[in-house]
């Protein structure tokens, strides 16, 4: 049970993960600020009105030992969202990990760390393409050696449903990038088997409640079958598809904003049904704010209430046998599978970002979708039907401005205490072993513990590989 959560700074993070844990939550979900997931520390000018805003800023090891004050890394497991940045911020997690006597094969959890779903659906990358994929194997590869505990990526459906993908598009462009990722991995000599039990998924949750059960049910057949059949797999694990779900944020309205309670029960009923391992349920407020602390504890309390009253757990796959279920199930997978075999003949994901295939088929999606809510043919309660002349009364959660500018102070003070010149020794390693093609963990541990911040490794990135800008806009 999670919630994803990160706003102002580490200290109001900190308070609001502990909070959760009190109210029982089992593992932590951490959303990171713009300037972070950029690779811009606080201080820089570029990341002036973005501080905090949707999510915590974490420029700095220091923030990163802020961020779990007093929380035991080895109790928790924890999950960041974070993928242009990933190396770096994980590197963070170990220092902090290891300041707790914690050996890195101790930590649980996982980094999000899927560029490739960056590039189609939330545009939070730095590099071109194939260096931000050669980044991403550096930390599945380290992690298949040094931290076996931990889910080294967890590659998105949900951003790119939340875009405006369909259902059957979801699962199809979260698998092109899977075959993508286990491709390269594959390249750099790993063997299957030794990494594909470490790799994770995050899918959405819509309110068509047969379907997404359906979804979930196709996707754990056509990853088992990917796994075995094009790759190779003997070890039973490396056909789990394990996977994280979220609730749609796309689908809560500003209007009537309790309705959403009940959207996220459905969806989050939904997600249990169809297997997830790990849920995140959104809160009724988030379409107009961050979620307020009496927001996100009903939104905990949905899963409790699933998990212990509903009986829906008392048996493995309780819609299983059902006709529509099934048919549902075969359909999806049919889909998804013609539209692998599409990307397949263009050459695999990377060529079909490239090429702008699956940016132009999500938004053609994006755009039916709003057409029919605005034709009236998709209901939407509140938007189209029962719509009501109403002020939102209800209490929003607020980022102080105070907040905002004692960070910007800490990454300012904090630069200016440390030694320089480690530091810069600690960036020249970090060039080295990106000009060598070694993998880069290694350094980035070295710089972080120089104190070397988000902001100044993410500049060598930029300086070996450049900035991505797409050629032609979709």
């Amino acid at each position: 049970m999670r919630q994803y959560t990160g706003f102002a700074s580490t200290k109001e993070t900190n308070r609001r993960f502990k909070f959760l844990i009190e109210e029982g939550q089992t593992g932590l979900s951490v959303a990171f600020d713009l300037p972070t997931q950029l690779g811009y520390d606080s201080d820089n000018s570029k990341a002036e009105g973005e501080v905090g805003k949707v999510g915590v800023p974490i420029s700095t090891v220091e923030d990163m030992h802020s961020l779990f004050y007093a929380i035991k890394l080895k109790r928790v497991s924890t999950s960041m969202t974070i993928n242009a940045t990933a190396p770096i911020l994980f590197a963070m997690y170990l220092s902090v990990g290891k300041s707790q006597q914690c050996s890195y094969n101790e930590l649980r959890g996982t980094t999000q760390n899927d560029i490739l779903k960056e590039y189609v659906a939330r545009n939070t990358f730095i590099l071109p393409p194939l260096p931000a994929l050669r980044l991403a194997v550096d930390v599945i590869e380290f992690c298949a050696s040094n931290a076996r505990m931990w889910h080294p990526i967890s590659i998105s459906g949900y951003h790119i449903r939340e875009a405006g993908a369909n259902a059957v598009q979801e699962l199809a462009y979260a698998f092109a990038n899977a075959k993508e990722y286990v491709n390269a991995c594959i390249q750099r000599g790993l063997h299957v088997d030794y990494f594909a039990p470490h790799l994770s998924f995050f899918f959405a949750c819509q309110n068509d409640f047969f379907e997404e059960i359906a979804k979930f049910r196709a996707a754990r057949r056509i990853w088992a079958h990917l796994m075995r059949d094009e790759f190779h797999a003997a070890n039973p694990d490396s056909m789990k598809l394990r996977f994280h779900t979220q609730t749609s944020g796309e689908t809560l309205t500003a209007q009537q904003p309790m309705n959403n309670i009940v959207r996220v029960t459905i969806q989050a009923l939904a997600a249990v049904i169809g297997g997830t391992q790990s849920l995140h349920t959104n809160s009724l407020d988030e379409a107009l704010s961050l979620p307020t602390e009496e927001a996100v504890k009903l939104a905990i309390r949905t899963q409790q209430l699933i998990a212990y009253e509903s009986g829906v757990v008392k048996t493995v796959d309780p819609a299983g046998g059902s006709y529509y279920v099934e048919y549902l199930t075969s359909q999806i997978e049919k889909n998804v599978l013609k539209e692998l075999s599409r990307i397949k003949r263009m050459g695999g994901s990377v060529k079909a970002i490239q090429n702008g295939y699956i940016q132009s088929k999500i938004r053609e999606s994006a755009y039916e979708h709003q057409m029919d809510v605005e034709s009236g043919v998709k209901k939407v309660i509140g938007v189209n039907m029962f719509v009501e002349d109403e002020s939102t009364d209800i209490r929003l959660q607020k980022i102080r401005v105070s907040d905002i500018h004692k960070q910007i102070i800490r990454v300012r003070r904090f630069k200016h205490r440390r030694d320089r010149v480690r530091v810069e020794k600690s960036l020249e390693r970090t060039r080295r072993a990106l000009d060598s093609n070694e993998n880069v963990m290694p350094s980035l541990l070295d710089a972080v513990r120089s104190k070397a911040t988000i902001g100044e490794i993410s500049d060598v990135f930029r300086e070996l590989f450049g900035e991505y800008r797409p050629s032609v806009l979709f």
